[in-house]
């Protein structure tokens, strides 16, 4: 299988030629094909064959208006208040429209479900047939109904009928809605297999099949009742896939099913966005909820997501800061889907401005500047802390994630540390304790935490000690928290329960946030002063 990838020269490229001196004339640009050029006002056979960085307007950025979507699709798009293209739209929409396949590789928060709704919408319009002519294939109910969503967003000047179906939820509505038909349906594997067992849908007429968070569906074991679906759709049919990630079986699952596809990558897969400000503690397991009710009393967080590893320790955080007079929503597997709903419109409305989940929410919620995440558990999975965080920093917006790392996590944080390819820079609070991140793998030697990040190299005096890492520092530390004014031992200073949270301490060594910002808090090692109001932009 051949794939053609888009690179960043190739969008620059894409952008200055696409700028003609007479906008709206026969030469404006309608989008760029991996051979040539198209033009408005030209036919495919007519089709101008130029190398685009010769004698054009450079500097200029693609609007909507350019891909040559209709008029009434372009209208939805300003009332939805997008004004240019994400980068994965620029390369994504193009080649949708041109009709081949494709397997896009995009980080959450970059834009891509309008990178196939809006071509989608536009290719359905141009011949309308009573029959469903597009299906929109995604691992959970929760993201099933966010891209119903947007189609009815993007479509609603459109005459075309979209119908979500997913299990959780009563039959007989989506029963209702298929019968009075469908041309777009966006579905869960499982409820449409259901269905279409009881000839309830027919995907005989499916014209684009789209294949959304293809990792997540791969890792819930979704590939036998995914590969029994695109059975039963044409074999001559335009087929997009969508993953964050680019793994073995996500690669063999293209050979499979897409045909000759373009590959657009926008995001490396072991990036977060850069608008994300990323930050570590590490702490004993005990301390945690007593760091993260601190953290979420501070006025900066105006809204977070919590994640927990577990769904039995996401519904015990919730109440633990119910108690502590954090009103909080927890969502996770074990919850019915109206009470996951309720939960979600809670939270977006702002009537709650925490909610505690596990990683069933890391993957395609849509949640509008959120402006915190912490990770209360390292995730096991070091893809998943990406996607964790990724539900902070979008659409251009900062963000803050903030983890928290006991020792028993000192393992999965090398992982997740490796697939970043840096040290998270750590936050100095009153509960830190001094832990040593282990060493990368096919390195030697440990590390010891801080602004220097990974050093190779033997530890001094490693190993004579039978204690467990980090263990012969510790006195030195209850040491240091003693003369500060707390105590030592095993009660490390713990305030009682009715006291409430500590605040969190003043680190700025007297000198103000901005001052206090060091190189090294820019993603380069340690970090020095509070990590609030560090250039937010709000």
């Amino acid at each position: 299988m051949i794939m053609q990838v888009y690179s960043r020269e190739q969008e620059t490229s894409r952008r200055n030629f696409c700028a003609d001196t007479d906008s709206g004339g026969p030469g404006q640009c309608l989008f760029w094909d991996s051979k040539r050029l198209l033009w408005k006002g030209s036919s495919r056979d007519s089709q101008r064959d130029q190398e685009p960085d010769q004698g054009f307007r450079r500097g200029v950025n693609l609007k909507f208006s350019e891909f040559g979507l209709k008029k009434d699709l372009l209208s939805a798009i300003r009332k939805a208040g997008y004004e240019e293209p994400t980068p994965v739209q620029e390369e994504s929409i193009p080649v949708i429209l041109e009709g081949r396949d494709m397997i896009g590789c995009a980080q959450t928060g970059t834009g891509k479900t309008a990178a196939f709704a809006l071509p989608v919408l536009h290719k359905l319009t141009l011949l309308k047939r009573p029959r469903v002519r597009a299906l929109v294939l995604t691992p959970t109910r929760e993201l099933a109904i966010q891209i119903f969503d947007n189609f009815k967003k993007y479509g609603r000047y459109l005459h075309l009928r979209t119908v979500c179906l997913y299990g959780g939820a009563k039959r007989g509505p989506q029963i209702g809605a298929l019968r009075r038909g469908a041309d777009i349906l966006v579905a869960t594997p499982g409820r449409l297999l259901d269905f279409m067992g009881q000839d309830l849908v027919d995907l005989s007429s499916v014209e684009i099949l789209v294949l959304d968070e293809a990792d997540r569906m791969l890792d819930m074991g979704f590939l036998p009742d995914v590969s029994r679906i695109v059975e039963s759709t044409p074999s001559k049919r335009q087929t997009l896939m969508f993953s964050a990630t680019m793994e073995k079986e996500v690669r063999q699952l293209a050979d499979r099913m897409l045909k000759d596809p373009v590959q657009v990558q926008v995001t490396p897969e072991n990036e977060a966005a850069d608008t994300v400000e990323q930050k570590l503690i590490f702490s004993s397991r005990e301390d945690k909820r007593e760091i993260i009710a601190s953290l979420l009393t501070d006025e900066a967080v105006e809204s977070a997501i919590v994640f927990t590893r577990t769904k039995h320790g996401a519904d015990k955080l919730s109440r633990e800061l119910k108690r502590r007079g954090i009103e909080s929503v927890a969502i996770h597997g074990d919850k019915t889907q109206g009470q996951r709903q309720d939960a979600l419109n809670r939270f977006k409305s702002g009537k709650v401005r925490v909610m505690v989940a596990t990683d069933v929410a890391a993957r395609g919620l849509d949640i509008p500047k959120l402006s915190h995440v912490f990770n209360y558990d390292v995730p096991e999975e070091a893809g998943a802390y990406i996607h964790r965080i990724g539900r902070t920093g979008r659409a251009g917006e900062s963000g803050i994630a903030i983890t928290l790392c006991c020792e028993a996590e000192l393992d999965a944080l090398r992982e997740v540390e490796e697939l970043l390819e840096k040290p998270i820079p750590e936050l100095q609070t009153q509960w830190s304790l001094p832990l040593e991140r282990k060493a990368r793998k096919g390195k030697g030697g440990r590390t010891r935490h801080g602004r220097s990040g990974y050093r190779s190299g033997g530890q001094k005096n490693a190993g004579k000690s039978g204690h467990k890492t980090g263990s012969r520092n510790r006195q030195g530390h209850a040491d240091r928290r003693q003369k500060a004014g707390g105590a030592s031992g095993s009660g490390r200073g713990r305030r009682r329960r009715d006291q409430g949270p500590r605040p969190m301490p003043n680190i700025n060594n007297g000198r103000s946030e901005r001052e206090n910002i060091s190189d090294e808090s820019r993603g380069r090692g340690g970090y020095s002063g509070s990590y609030y109001g560090q250039g937010r932009g709000r």
